[in-house]
């Protein structure tokens, strides 16, 4: 037996148990030995029975003189009664409903006990304590002790957990291989791997166990961070088309723009297209707040590179937002004559470079159908500029002919590997990976900054176009509902457009919740179905309303923010589909239902599709929840200046899980328990930094570089 072997070979799982065990990351020994206590109680103190206190929680040990199980004749209910006495006294002990224990436990027996002492009609007495049988060859597991308590599943209790580690500390500790280099231990002082297992397990105190447990808060973060700094140097390593900066070009489109764009905006586009010159590929994060303006300077790169004789390829994680890139990057570019082309996997098409027709709102160009062969035999050739969409892109047909730029919105991980399926091999053999330019909106703090996304340089736009005022954001209670509706009439009468947004589809409760889940509160939760026929029949028969979900065909809810965007529909009720990207200039309310729903980041993300022009606009949060969690988050949505501060504040709130999904990144626990403690993110940094300077290919680190290869399987950096 080893550390890779399979849980449900050990004594007392099978593979029934193994099943619940796989619900908790355990499959293997090694899972089980790294599957840590999240607190601790206290049960080290075993006090004499003479000094035992009521009303509190006590430990004690002793010998069984007495014990019977009768039927109580009020309730028929088993009790079970015990004498126990030690040196300094006797004392009664009960236990309900549990008639087994006069089989389990035998008078002599010598047993400890804990649990609340009370004040009964004749005497105390303990009342329904845990207990463990005391010899001198067992050692206690739970009581006598710090014992440790795990997060459980149903069927998984802590004390099953410690009788399955206990006897692997015992014997297979010395298979857990030390890949921490000597060097670091020593200067932070590490307890040596097989002691801080037992530490952080079974600690002989509280400052033993926080030793062992900074041990692997380093351990984890030391291996982001060497995986995030070997993915920069393979980058760094690779060759990449060097795309000068054409001045006068860019001038030329700053000029054509019908606003201007912001000093932030600039400086991103000057940091961006001077990291393109580099003969080496960029790999760069545009970060910046909702309706920041992000396109515009993800744009002026692509034409950069189109113009220098490379293509360019954007990425969107949604059809809506594909189809929206892709029509204002034609209106964006109209008087460069760049061919610009859609590729979603549900319809393909091309932009027209002499159709097209102006609205009140600008002009629009005209698209032409194409079949999805056609698209990839020209984008081969050359013959695409810049083609746009959405997963599809990084499907195994899709090659470009000379790609130099690949633009990706709101999805980080874009790895040497992807980046080398788009391109062909050049005619000397040599692959030019292109250029890498993610977006996001979403907000991201320092310490993930140095962390899961330390592989990326970052350029952040931290201010908003001219003119755009300040959203009004206020929590409305349910007997202001009225009121509420009253005040979108008013909107729409001003020839503005309301948003409605529901946190479910369908009005039925879901056969399936989360762990911890409450069922009423889900029946409560407002479905866009439901709303939708209330508001359009009910609230307001005389205005023009919609709806908008993930389940509709791409072509209806196209057509659905086509009619939104022109005044054919004036209130539309939907879901987060909206949540990234759209931009609909004449919306200026946000109605949330079940605010207290969505994380803070995901708030900010929907009252960013309110505000885009020039108008004054709103964000009215619905919520029916009293918890104290939900009020400081709604408050902190209120106060906030920006999404940086809310990103902040919903980390420390709720935890790095909220605003990067744990399992999209597959993080352990302590990682993402520990992505908040800036000092220590810096430091493993600097320490991943300087071992990587000594060994960039960590050669001389063998058991660690096998342990990096592994990680970085898990955050996709591979």
């Amino acid at each position: 037996m080893n550390l890779d072997t399979a849980v449900q070979y050990l004594t007392g799982v099978g593979p029934i148990m193994a099943k619940k065990l796989q619900t908790l990351g355990i499959t293997t020994i090694s899972d089980l030995l790294y599957y840590f206590p999240f607190r601790y109680q206290d049960f080290s103190e075993i006090r004499p029975i003479s000094q035992i206190k009521i009303g509190q929680n006590n430990c004690l040990a002793g010998t069984i003189k007495a014990i019977q199980t009768s039927r109580s004749w009020q309730k028929k209910v088993a009790v079970t009664e015990a004498l126990v006495s030690d040196q300094t006294g006797s004392i009664r002990v009960v236990w309900f409903n549990q008639p087994f224990l006069s089989k389990n436990l035998q008078i002599g027996d010598f047993i400890c006990l804990a649990g609340l002492v009370k004040l009964g009609k004749k005497d105390i007495f303990l009342s329904s304590p845990i207990y463990e049988k005391m010899s001198s060859e067992k050692e206690l597991l739970t009581l006598g002790r710090l014992s440790p308590v795990y997060t459980e599943t149903p069927g998984i209790t802590s004390r099953f957990l410690r009788n399955l580690i206990k006897p692997l500390l015992d014997n297979l500790i010395n298979q857990a291989t030390e890949f921490l280099p000597a060097q670091i231990s020593q200067e932070n002082n590490f307890l040596p791997l097989g002691q801080a297992l037992r530490q952080i397990h079974f600690p002989e105190t509280l400052a033993l166990a926080a030793q062992a447990k900074q041990r692997f808060a380093f351990e984890k973060l030391f291996l982001v961070e060497l995986s995030v700094l070997q993915a920069r140097l393979r980058v760094a390593q690779q060759k990449a088309p060097a795309i000068m900066l054409n001045a006068e070009l860019m001038r030329k489109f700053t000029d054509s723009l019908s606003f201007t764009l912001t000093d932030a905006q600039r400086k991103c586009a000057w940091q961006i297209l001077k990291d393109m010159e580099k003969p080496c590929p960029m790999s760069r994060l545009l970060e910046g707040d909702v309706g920041s303006g992000k396109t515009v300077v993800a744009i002026m790169a692509a034409l950069n590179s189109v113009k220098a004789g490379w293509q360019a390829a954007l990425m969107a994680p949604t059809e809506i937002l594909a189809k929206q890139h892709f029509y204002q990057a034609a209106v964006l570019l109209r008087p460069f004559k760049i061919r610009i082309a859609l590729l979603t996997g549900k319809e393909d098409q091309i932009i027209s470079q002499k159709l097209g027709w102006q609205t009140k709102d600008g002009w629009r160009p005209e698209t032409i159908e194409i079949s999805r062969s056609k698209i990839l035999e020209r984008t081969k050739k050359g013959e695409i500029d810049l083609l746009i969409g959405t997963h599809t892109l990084i499907q195994d047909k899709v090659k470009f002919g000379k790609l130099g730029l690949v633009i990706v919105d709101e999805q980080h991980r874009f790895g040497i590997a992807q980046r080398a399926k788009l391109c062909q091999t050049s005619k000397t053999g040599h692959l030019l990976l292109p250029h890498l330019l993610s977006m996001t909106a979403t907000p991201i703090p320092r310490t993930l900054a140095l962390t899961i996304y330390g592989d990326l340089d970052l350029s952040l736009i931290d201010e908003m176009p001219k003119g755009r005022k300040e959203i009004i954001t206020k929590v409305i209670a349910p007997s202001e509902r009225k009121e509420a509706y009253d005040f979108i009439r008013q909107q729409v009468k001003g020839d503005n457009r309301v948003f409605v947004i529901c946190p479910r589809i369908e009005g039925q409760t879901p056969p399936q919740l989360g762990a911890g889940s409450d069922p009423t509160r889900w029946s409560e939760a407002k479905a866009v179905k439901v709303e939708y026929e209330k508001l359009s029949q009910e609230v307001f028969p005389n205005l023009k309303v919609g709806m908008l979900h993930g389940k509709m065909k791409p072509k209806e809810k196209e057509k659905i923010m086509r009619d939104f965007k022109s005044g054919k529909i004036e209130v539309l009720v939907a879901t987060t589909v909206i949540e990234v990207g759209v931009d609909i200039p004449k919306a200026t309310l946000m109605l949330v239902e079940g605010a207290e729903r969505f994380g803070l980041a995901q708030l900010h993300q929907l009252r960013g599709r309110v505000g885009r022009a020039d108008r004054q606009s709103y964000c009215f949060l619905f919520t029916e929840s009293a918890s104290s969690q939900t009020r400081q988050r709604i408050s902190a949505i209120i106060k906030a200046k920006n999404g940086f501060e809310l990103a902040e504040k919903d980390l420390a709130i709720r935890g790095p899980g909220c605003l990067i999904g744990k399992k999209q990144w597959g993080l352990p626990d302590l990682i993402m328990a520990n992505l908040t403690d800036l000092t220590l993110v810096e430091k493993t940094r600097e320490t991943a930094k300087q071992i990587l300077q000594q060994s960039p290919s960590l050669k001389n680190y063998p058991i660690l570089a096998f342990k990096v290869q592994i990680f970085e399987k898990q955050l996709h950096l591979e």
